[in-house]
């Protein structure tokens, strides 16, 4: 089989990014490679579904600010004759807390959100208290709040990408890839587990966590590795009316309020296990992420486990940010990882930028910053001097 385009890695990334390349050339012909069509193991599934404007790197705000537009209408421009993906949005806002020693680059971060157009503005601890008691603490001096931050369902955006990509034309195959196939100094297609190789000039990896192998066999190496990250749904004590924003303690431990009077809680730490293990410690709760929470917010001082799960982030240990487009020295790879915990709500202004890298078209959105040149160069892209969640 030979077509024009191959993906390798059919989730929100590898569906947007087909989806684009057929809104941009419909005449273009495109196939999208997943191992496992249940997406049981899928970062994006997988995802807590958290959307925010809060980054202080220019291009992760506008990824994000295009996202909301796209959100905004997208049951109704991903409607196909069989699905309408609804996406549930829900604008419960985020809220970074700060302590004293992080509040200079909080609110440099927060000048330059508000100066590219962003809903953000700063809370005093007193402030946060009153709003919400139970968000009172002592390491706290105040906080940044998004008020147009929430939370979506990862399903129906993957759902709906590939559902709206299929409908135009786009060829979603079920396949394992064993490795990718270079001809010299170009890409030339890839080989299947099953033995069959499917050709391509242009082959684009979104394997996310799975990438690196797929690309170290080819002599391509890329500073990005598959570490998991535990998300813990906890049922508390505490009693309020109204929306809860998703909370965010300075040293990253963060809660996100659910519909039904549960939070997922979780904390990214070096530690965390490399490789592919969906293994769930709740051990780590106990001992590490609880204490710290209480630390920072004694109200959560009473929780109770009622479900847990795991999943992969591919993790940019050079600068924490995506790597992004044509490999330097292979023509046609391009690359789509190493968003570290961030992807999934990148995948709209992600998968528009690759289409048009690829079908060499303007940027409406120009990501070259992000591109694989700096990763080659040894040049990072840091977010900011403080910690990226």
């Amino acid at each position: 089989m030979r077509c024009d385009v191959l993906i390798v890695g059919g989730a929100a990334m590898g569906s947007a990014t087909a989806y684009y390349l057929k809104r941009l050339d419909p005449a273009v012909s495109v196939a999208v490679l997943e191992r496992d069509s249940t997406y049981a193991r899928s970062s994006t599934v997988l995802s807590d579904g958290n959307v925010r404007v809060q980054f202080n790197l220019e291009e992760n705000i506008r990824i994000s600010q295009f996202a909301m537009e796209v959100l905004a209408t997208f049951a109704d421009d991903m409607e196909t004759s069989s699905y309408r993906p609804e996406v549930g949005a829900r604008h419960q806002g985020n809220l970074f807390l700060t302590d004293a020693v992080d509040r200079a680059d909080a609110l440099a971060g927060m000048e330059l959100q508000q100066a590219l157009g962003c809903e953000v503005g700063w809370l005093e601890a007193s402030e946060i208290a009153n709003s919400w008691p139970m968000f009172d603490g002592p390491r706290h001096v105040g906080g940044t709040f998004g008020p147009r931050d929430g939370s979506i369902d990862p399903s129906a955006v993957l759902r709906g990408y590939r559902q709206r990509a299929g409908a135009m034309g786009v060829e979603f195959i079920e396949a394992d890839v064993a490795a990718l196939i270079r001809d010299g100094d170009a890409v030339a297609g890839v080989r299947l587990v099953s033995g069959e190789e499917m050709s391509a000039s242009i082959v684009v990896n979104c394997a996310g966590a799975w990438s690196p192998t797929l690309l170290s066999a080819i002599g391509v190496d890329i500073p990005v590795l598959p570490i998991m990250r535990s998300v813990f749904v906890v049922a508390s004590h505490l009693e309020w009316e109204g929306d809860l924003p998703s909370v965010f303690v300075p040293s990253g431990v963060y809660v996100l309020p659910e519909r039904d009077g549960t939070f997922l809680i979780a904390w990214s730490q070096p530690d965390d296990p490399v490789g592919f293990d969906f293994t769930v410690r709740r051990s780590r709760f106990y001992d590490m992420i609880w204490p710290e929470l209480v630390e920072h917010l004694p109200a959560f001082d009473q929780l109770d486990i009622v479900g847990s799960w795991a999943g992969l982030y591919a993790v940019n240990t050079f600068d924490g940010n995506a790597i992004l487009g044509e490999w330097p020295e292979v023509r046609g790879l391009h690359v789509c990882t190493g968003f570290s915990g961030h992807g999934f709500q990148q995948c709209h202004a992600v998968g528009r930028y690759l289409a048009e890298l690829i079908l060499e078209r303007d940027h409406a959105l120009d990501l070259s910053r992000l591109g694989t040149q700096r990763i080659v160069d040894g040049n990072p892209l840091h977010e900011n001097a403080g910690r990226l969640i």
